[in-house]
Formats: structure tokens, sequence, C-alpha cells
């Protein structure tokens, strides 16, 4: 499975290393990961299958308690220096759309900040759900779809010099250009009803959902989090 030039990941793998540096950045320290860990504590997990592990954070993670882990990712660059950081960790080089494990093999998939990559999503979810055994739980940490509907502009000025979030197209899927700490890459817009729909055709229901506050960190970082929040984070079991 070839990893893709087109969607940037390829080219930005240093920057994306660098920018999260040994313990990942704001966002993943002190938003997404205290609800993700504290629903892995809750689900008694043996095996998680971890799809655009990237950098292997977050399988190691999951390792450190007790859980073995799969990490897989198409961006070669990332699943190399997972290997340097956790040599006897399993990663391996593929994408969500044409996963390549046994179907029923894991209790727990994990999406963490990777479906805006994805592409084909149909097809990467379909995977997903067949990786999973019945009763398997899928955690997914997604950006908001009104925050992706505002990129690749973000927040802008007000005439005063104030500063306001705007958003538009809210329910035209497309695919953006977005740069930031050096990294350029392709992200993708869905409505939140394209997900959720996605989700409940592949057998799955809904058992948890939050969008998270910052918990410590910067203040002013959080401050800015709480006026347009970027995440949600949901549960989902397999039926």
């Amino acid at each position: 499975m070839s990893e893709s030039a087109s969607d940037g990941w390829a080219g930005s793998a240093a920057a994306w290393i660098a920018s999260l540096g040994d313990e990942g950045d704001y966002a993943r320290k002190f938003v997404l990961d205290p609800p993700m860990l504290d629903r892995v504590r809750r689900g008694n997990f043996a095996h998680a299958l971890d799809v655009g592990c990237g950098e292997g954070r977050f399988c190691r993670l999951l390792q450190s308690r007790g859980i073995a882990t799969v990490g897989v990712d198409p961006t070669r660059a990332l699943i190399e220096r997972a290997k340097a950081l956790d040599p006897t960790g399993d990663y391996r080089i593929g994408r969500a759309e044409t996963l390549d494990v046994a179907d029923g093999s894991f209790d727990l998939v994990v999406s963490y900040l990777s479906l805006v990559d994805i592409a084909e999503i149909d097809a990467a979810t379909a995977r997903m759900a067949n990786a999973l055994r019945i009763g398997g739980t899928l955690l997914v940490a997604n950006l908001t779809s009104f925050n992706t509907a505002g990129l690749p502009h973000g927040w802008r000025p007000n005439i005063d010099g104030t500063l306001r979030y705007g958003i538009d197209d809210y329910l035209e899927e497309r695919a953006i250009l977005v740069s930031f700490h050096g990294v350029n890459v392709q992200t993708w817009h869905r409505p939140l009803s394209r997900y959720l729909s996605l989700f409940l055709e592949n057998g799955f229901e809904l058992k948890y959902f939050a969008e998270p506050s910052p918990i410590g960190g910067d203040a002013e970082i959080a401050a800015r989090y709480n006026r347009a929040p970027w995440f949600h984070f949901m549960e989902w079991q397999k039926r």
C-alpha cells in the first residue's frame, strides 16, 4: 500500500513530528487525551487497532495500559518514527480504506484525528467496522464539522480588530489545503451528519458523545478554544 504524495503528508512528516514533540501538542495533552483515556480505562480492552497512528504516540499510551496495539498509517516516515520510538511495537504501512487485518480481530478500534485525512471515507468506515468483533468499540476523536467549515481561513479580524471564527458552505463536502507549524496537508470537511450516517449504516450504536473542554494548559489558548471548539469525541459499539 503506497502513500499518496498528493495529500502532503509525506512531505510534512518531519514538521509534524517536530510539532508534536515527545508528549503531543496542546490539543492532545489538554483536550483529547483525558476523555479518550478515560473511555479506554472503562473498556477493559485487550487488542486495539489505531487507524492513522502517525508517529505512534497513542499506540504507546494504549500499550502502557496493557493493551496489545497495532498501528496503521500510510506515511512511511511516520511509521519509521513510530518503530524507532517503540522497537517492539507493531506498526504497519497501510491505508484505512484497504485495511489488511483479519475481520473481527480487535475489541477496540481508534481513529484519533484521522478521519479528516481520509478521502475514501465510505470504504474506510466499512473496513474499521469489519476489523471489530461484535460488541467491540470504535473510539473517534475528530475535528468538529463547524471547525472544518471555517478552514482554511479560521480566525479573521473584525473591523474593530477583534477576532471571529467564520464558517461557510457547511453542507458541502470538500478537500481543503491547510498549513500549520510547517505542515502542509489536505484535510476534509464533511457535515456531522455524514459521519453519523456512515457509522449507523455500518452497524454501530452511539454510546457516548462529548465536546471536551481543555483541562489545564495555557489559559489564553484555552479561552480561544472555548470560543470555537476544535474537537468532538464519540464512542460507538458494533452491534
